[in-house]
């Protein structure tokens, strides 16, 4: 993507949140497939749990239902095989397995680039706002990103009452860091994610660094779609400008 096309995105945002003027203040990013090179791990375990408890679900659909709680993604499953939510008995025994199966296949990879670019935006509120309640990853964080995202800057799985795609995790975010939503921005790599953001009014980034197209993350209502965390890095100070409208 060419300087123009950021700078076109930017001001495209402006003009239809009637924000011109205003400057980023936060940015929330996302966990999986942004900070972490997870999701490969993710997506095997999701589908040998659902091979072992009967269900179905391609490798496809867990990038697709990347963000959500578990408990969302088992319902889910649940519905498209027996036409009914799974129990609370259900849906613990099939996010135990699941989750036993990712520790054992995670790399506790950082994705390439993601320290730079966090490192980069200290100037704004950094957030992590994720959908995971996976504690093997969630006790990374410090580790792999120190003194950043402290427990008051993470707003996890647990957190929320309705997870993405639902806007409720990032307008969290948005009182939490004491911003308007046209003063953050979101780092986001998966479609229920970005839809998530962008309902709530952030200025939404895609990374795609996953296997689905990017028209999978253009019509969930991204702003901008990267395709890796080293472009993003790139583009930091053209979004960190104050750009003017467009010219008519």
């Amino acid at each position: 993507m060419q300087k123009q096309d950021i700078a076109c995105a930017l001001s495209r945002y402006r003009v239809q949140t009637q924000s011109q003027g205003q400057v980023f203040r936060a940015v929330f990013f996302d966990m999986d497939g942004v900070l972490f090179d997870s999701m490969p791990a993710h997506s095997r375990s999701w589908c040998e749990t659902a091979l072992h408890y009967g269900l179905e679900m391609t490798p496809e659909d867990a990038y697709r239902y990347e963000g959500q709680t578990g408990k969302h993604t088992i319902d889910l499953l649940y519905r498209s095989r027996y036409g009914r939510p799974a129990t609370e008995a259900e849906a613990e025994a099939v996010y135990a397995h699941k989750t036993d199966l990712f520790v054992r296949y995670n790399s506790g990879a950082v994705i390439s680039g993601a320290p730079e670019v966090v490192e980069r935006l200290r100037s704004l509120k950094r957030l992590l706002v994720t959908g995971s309640s996976q504690r093997s990853l969630l006790e990374k964080i410090e580790p792999d990103f120190p003194g950043v995202f402290t427990a008051e800057r993470m707003i996890t799985g647990r957190d929320v009452r309705r997870g993405k795609p639902d806007p409720e995790p990032y307008l969290m975010a948005i009182q939490r860091a004491e911003v308007a939503s046209s003063e953050a921005m979101v780092v986001e790599n998966a479609p229920q994610g970005v839809r998530s953001a962008s309902a709530a009014g952030c200025f939404t980034i895609a990374v795609n660094t996953g296997p689905l197209p990017d028209e999978a993350l253009w019509c969930e209502g991204a702003h901008l779609v990267l395709p890796s965390m080293a472009s993003l890095l790139e583009a930091i100070p053209l979004l960190l400008e104050n750009p003017s409208p467009p010219t008519p």
